[in-house]
């Protein structure tokens, strides 16, 4: 059998299914061990272990994980859990548990799971996204995660916003200066805004920078950008809700993210030009998204035709745990 694991940030679950057809025969979920980098490779490993008792077999093990593993040292690094970082996850999870561990970032799993038995079923190159309480994306090709040279493969959620909207100022005039950039009206619709619509420099991000994908596109991005303008705190599930009724505040914070979806998006179809992209996460769950997006991208991406399909994940929130059992195939 497969046994997979998705390490999360507030939670951690194992799945284990049938090697030959990916049917699921256990699964449980656990509260992740916050800050105690010795406990979360205990935790893990009991789960292991107690998921092998129940059953009675063995299975390969793969994991999820925020972040990534640097190849020269084995060490995690770029995770939002940060006691991960630096530490030596994937060696000693092996040595517990006596035989090898494959790791992988928690988004190119999602985009294995897709990509074998998923919404890409079949699909050579798959971008797989995240947007939940953070932003992340992952590429796999022909069902292979695809880590990159770098280890950073994917690593979309802390690219920039594209094309941010500035502060108009007092006079515009100054502008002028920049004679290949006239300030014209289709400029101004574009670049320029009012105060609380401003783009630049952006939110500041916990990787230090400001203005990050995740700022903007996660769920948790959506819910400050209505408070930002609004001034009101309301969770994203109402926000949404609110959008079915039409209501302004909530329509016009759901049209500023389908545009910054679309930007951000346009910027991986320029470069990678996927066969599919599928969603996951909170925010894939709002439909009005994969017909809006793919209208509003047309204008940021390098072609006279848009042909790539923007889809809603088969496996829902077990689509990472999945992937992670399919680190080893089907």
């Amino acid at each position: 059998m497969r046994i997979g694991i998705d390490f999360g940030g507030t939670k951690t679950e194992i799945v284990c299914l049938d090697a030959k057809n990916g049917k699921e025969i256990y699964r449980q979920r656990i509260p992740t061990a916050r800050g105690d980098y010795m406990n979360t490779v205990k935790s893990l490993c009991d789960l292991v272990r107690g998921a092998e008792a129940s059953l009675k077999k063995t299975g390969t093990v793969g994991v999820a994980i925020p972040g990534t593993i640097i190849p020269e040292t084995g060490l995690i690094k770029n995770s939002n859990s940060t006691w991960m970082n630096g530490q030596p996850f994937q060696k000693d999870m092996s040595k517990a548990l006596g035989r090898e561990v494959r790791m992988e970032n928690d988004a190119n799993c999602f985009a294995v799971s897709e990509a074998t038995d998923g919404a890409a079923e079949g699909k050579k190159v798959v971008f797989g996204v995240i947007i939940g309480t953070g932003c992340g994306g992952g590429v796999a090709i022909d069902g292979l995660a695809h880590r990159g040279v770098n280890s950073i493969g994917g690593e979309w959620g802390h690219n920039p916003l594209p094309y941010p909207r500035v502060v108009m100022p007092d006079n515009a005039a100054q502008f002028s200066r920049f004679e290949a950039y006239p300030v014209t009206d289709t400029l101004k619709d574009l670049y320029f805004t009012d105060e609380a619509g401003a783009e630049f420099p952006g939110p500041l991000c916990y990787c230090g920078r400001r203005g990050c994908l995740e700022t903007w596109i996660s769920g948790t991005g959506f819910k400050n950008d209505y408070k930002r303008v609004t001034s009101e705190d309301m969770s994203t599930h109402d926000i949404i809700a609110q959008t079915k009724e039409k209501e302004p505040k909530s329509t016009a914070a759901l049209d500023r993210y389908v545009d910054r979806l679309a930007r951000a998006l346009a910027q991986v179809i320029n470069i990678l030009d996927p066969d599919v992209i599928v969603l996951g996460g909170g925010m894939s769950n709002v439909n009005a998204l994969y017909k809006d997006v793919p209208a509003a991208w047309k204008k940021y991406v390098f072609s006279d035709t848009v042909k790539t399909p923007l889809l809603p994940n088969r496996h829902g929130d077990s689509s990472g745990v999945r992937g992670a059992a399919w680190l080893w195939g089907r």
